[in-house]
């Protein structure tokens, strides 16, 4: 057994099967309709039915395990991020139980009949072998606001899911995973609009009522800082908390809060700044952006909500260094361009501003249409972006470099051409790094970053960009190892080596990649009928095209396998990435 381990997981071997699992184009044909699929870090697409749970090979379809006479919602269906466990909630009639089962064979690893309920969020501490999972019971309605459930939040060990504590959070509103035209049709409901858990030093933090605090292995709490989080009925209106060795840094109701993270107090608190969505912490200064486009809970329209701005508070005091007021409507997520510089795009111009001073040093007209969305690709380019156009501008003169538009075709389909967006917005996030807001150089303290799961990015359920853009700040198992409880003791080396070293490799390459492409549903030029074009965001050309008789909204594309998957009726394609 040792010599298989040591050969599995050598670098040649792995380099080797990087040839094998080049893209390809496939059709799985399963037994009902299709009604989820997800991806995981292995490469393993789980897909659900109303009769079965199916793992399928990402790279050819084949099935790899199956789980028959279960019908599962996506709530359902949740991967432990930095290991090999899946996590299904099962019930059948008043039995209710949740499985961790090995994500490469389907095999029971442990289960638990204490706990029950969709799966919501999930945090990991593999150092400490800890699982807290987030979950609502009942959670399915018509899709509107004022829908509010408890979150029950269980600390497992990993590893046996012995339940170590448990806590019920006070009544919160939760979001539509999508929205119809046919206003009785009942969906799933999230916790999408608030942000996971996280495992810090040794507590548990919890985000849906404020900021609460727990001793990660004995649940005694010590920090609860309540204040309102989604405020008048949109998603996310608060800013992910920022960690550094002294505070945490929150947002909620018009204020920006330091919180000592040694004795719980409320160090200093910064008032009257609006709606607060995103902050940047880079040295002493937390800069701030006031304002911008939200997703309301009760219909999925993306509305704007002010006053638009940027302020720079002193993160030891609390104290306003400056403040900028002079942005319009639907203001963009922040970006760092370079040293001491930040830029923001508002309805009309791309806008840049002193970060010392908090004077206006360059604005340019940008002609992007309800302008959404702001990265910086490799070169440090600024690419500004919305439903149907993106264009690149140059950091320092601000002059444009190139632009690229994709109308799409039609009338008639406008929220689902916003959930098309909203999913290949996505799909870049998923794949981005810190060159999405930061230029090399430029050290920006990191938001909660321990290993936590939330099926925001997952889901086309966020129908505007900006809320992606600034709520994927890289939640990801990427950065630690994958602990694993079934994968080599579970499968037969000499029949399932292949498929195993492609998996691994799969979360290896995922390592290293970045996505380039933003893609956009429109009238495909080279061939005949609608689909997905894919732009390049170091260049401007549309580099991909992938043909769609049926639009799917929930498409996702796995750029280290190079396939993208749609689903129509009762088959899933992969469609081959050129």
């Amino acid at each position: 057994m040792k010599s298989y381990r040591v050969f599995l997981l050598s670098p040649l071997l792995l380099l080797c099967f990087a040839a094998v699992a080049l893209a390809q184009s496939w059709t799985a044909k399963l037994d009902k309709d299709v009604r989820f699929y997800q991806p995981t870090d292995l490469g393993i697409l789980v897909v659900g039915t109303e009769k079965s749970l199916y793992a399928l090979d990402s790279s050819t379809g084949e099935e790899v395990w199956r789980r028959k006479d279960v019908s599962l919602d996506e709530t359902d269906i949740a991967p432990v991020p930095g290991t090999d466990l899946l996590l299904i909630s099962l019930q059948k009639s008043d039995k209710a139980r949740i499985e961790a089962v090995d994500l490469v064979t389907g095999n029971p690893i442990w289960r638990s009949d204490k706990i029950k309920g969709g799966v919501m969020h999930m945090a990991v501490d593999t150092s400490a072998n800890l699982l807290a999972v987030v979950l609502a019971k009942d959670a399915k309605n018509r899709a509107r606001d004022g829908f509010k459930r408890r979150p029950l939040v269980h600390v497992l060990d990993l590893a046996s899911g012995n339940q170590l504590w448990d806590y019920e959070a006070s009544e919160v509103e939760l979001m539509p995973s999508r929205w119809f035209e046919d206003s009785d049709k009942e969906v799933d409901y999230t916790l999408d609009n608030y942000y996971p858990p996280a495992f810090i030093d040794g507590r548990l933090y919890l985000f849906y009522e404020g900021v609460t605090s727990f001793d990660a292995r004995t649940g005694k709490a010590r920090l609860r800082e309540k204040y309102r989080v989604n405020e008048d009925g949109l998603a996310l209106t608060e800013a992910e908390p920022i960690f550094d060795n002294r505070f945490i840094y929150v947002s909620g109701h018009g204020r920006v809060r330091a919180i000592s993270r040694e004795s719980g107090d409320t160090e200093w608190e910064a008032k009257d700044l609006g709606l607060t969505p995103e902050m940047l912490l880079i040295g002493d200064v937390l800069y701030v952006r006031t304002g911008g486009q939200f997703t309301r809970l009760k219909d999925g329209d993306t509305v704007e909500r002010g006053s638009y701005g940027l302020s720079a508070i002193d993160a030891r005091s609390g104290k306003l260094l400056w403040r900028y007021k002079g942005a319009d409507k639907g203001i963009t997520n922040l970006l760092v361009p370079g040293p001491n510089v930040l830029a923001v795009a508002d309805r009309d111009d791309l806008i840049f501003v002193d970060a010392q001073t908090g004077k206006r040093t360059a604005r340019v007209s940008h002609k992007i249409e309800r302008a959404s969305f702001g990265l910086l690709n490799e070169r440090g380019d600024v690419v500004i972006g919305g439903q149907s156009e993106i264009a690149a501008f140059d950091p320092v003169s601000g002059r444009q470099l190139w632009r690229a538009r994709h109308t799409p075709p039609g009338r008639g389909i406008f929220r689902t051409v916003g959930a098309i967006a909203a999913r290949a917005a996505s799909l870049y996030f998923r794949y981005g790094g810190t060159a999405m807001t930061a230029f090399r150089g430029v050290q920006i303290a990191r938001v909660v970053s321990g290993l936590s799961w939330s099926g925001l990015t997952a889901r086309s359920s966020i129908s505007n960009l900006q809320t992606l853009a600034t709520a994927s700040r890289r939640r990801s198992s990427r950065d630690s190892q994958l602990k694993r409880f079934g994968i080599l003791d579970r499968v037969d080396p000499s029949r399932q080596l292949d498929r195993l070293s492609r998996f691994l490799w799969h979360r290896e390459r995922l390592a290293t990649l970045r996505g380039q492409w933003m893609y956009f549903y429109t009238d495909l030029k080279t061939r005949d009928g609608n689909g997905l074009a894919g732009v390049n965001i170091e260049n401007g050309r549309t580099e991909r095209e992938v043909r769609l008789s049926d639009l799917d909204e929930r498409f996702f594309a796995d750029e280290a396998l190079g396939v993208m998957f749609t689903a129509s009726g009762e088959r899933l394609f992969g469609h081959k990435l050129n």
